[in-house]
């Protein structure tokens, strides 16, 4: 008998359950959606997608209003990293747009890159995954913006719940002046640093420009219920 969170026939079902290197994370199928649960913590499903999609959509926007090239042919199509591989959406729509070049997702859990690779989540990310742009980087994003030689035009992080309500404590430098200056570090001259947020941060828009990020700015995104989750936007300095 499949594995569920309660009796009830309408609970969720438990497709996989794993202990991975920053603790439990668990796949659920809930209905038509998929789930993933880390920790117990809700982080995401296959509800709907539409910030994900905006997250990319700002930091093409960004990058065309700072005087970047983002349409194909011309000059090299930009790079982009994408912070978190989620249940694939920021993913998908970025494979689906042939302005992006490159385009880099760090996922440090090895159970979420495995079901889209080979799981239930592979009905939604295998075409994307194909795309001969697309790479996954195994690795903490924290450590990786750190330690990386490689550049990108374009950073979209997305794996916490915002720059004050993070998923792992360890994840709250990111969001510090040492991890800014890591992430500007990373961005090409006239790059975009774009960071999916539940909710708006005024402190957060004022680490950025503390940082020498320009033109910061937040993007408002609609949600069905409830505050709009947001988009905390700069360019990088230099």
């Amino acid at each position: 008998m499949p594995l569920t969170t309660h009796d009830s026939p309408d609970a969720p079902e438990v497709l996989d359950r794993r202990e991975g290197p920053y603790g439990e994370v668990v796949l659920r199928r809930h209905g038509t959606l998929l789930q993933i649960i880390a920790n117990g913590c809700f982080l995401m499903d296959t509800s709907d997608g539409r910030s994900e999609r905006r997250l990319v959509d700002a930091a093409a926007g960004a990058l065309t209003a700072a005087g970047k090239n983002t349409g194909p042919g011309g000059r090299t199509a930009p790079h982009l990293l994408i912070g978190g591989l989620g249940v694939g959406f920021s993913l998908v729509h970025a494979a689906a747009d042939p302005r992006w070049g490159r385009i880099a997702v760090v996922e440090r859990e090895p159970a979420i890159i495995d079901w889209h690779r080979a799981g239930p989540l592979a009905a939604l990310s295998a075409e994307a995954l194909a795309d001969p742009r697309a790479e996954i980087v195994r690795a903490d994003l924290v450590e990786y913006v750190r330690e990386t030689s490689d550049t990108y035009d374009a950073l979209c992080l997305d794996i916490d719940n915002g720059p004050g309500w993070t998923v792992t404590e360890g994840n709250g430098g990111l969001y510090a002046p040492s991890g800014l200056a890591d992430c500007a570090r990373l961005l090409r001259p006239g790059g975009v640093l774009a960071v999916w947020s539940a909710q708006p941060s005024p402190d957060f828009e004022e680490t950025l420009r503390n940082a020498g990020f320009q033109h910061v700015r937040t993007e408002e995104i609609p949600v069905a219920r409830g505050v709009p989750d947001v988009v905390h936007l700069g360019v990088g300095p230099g």
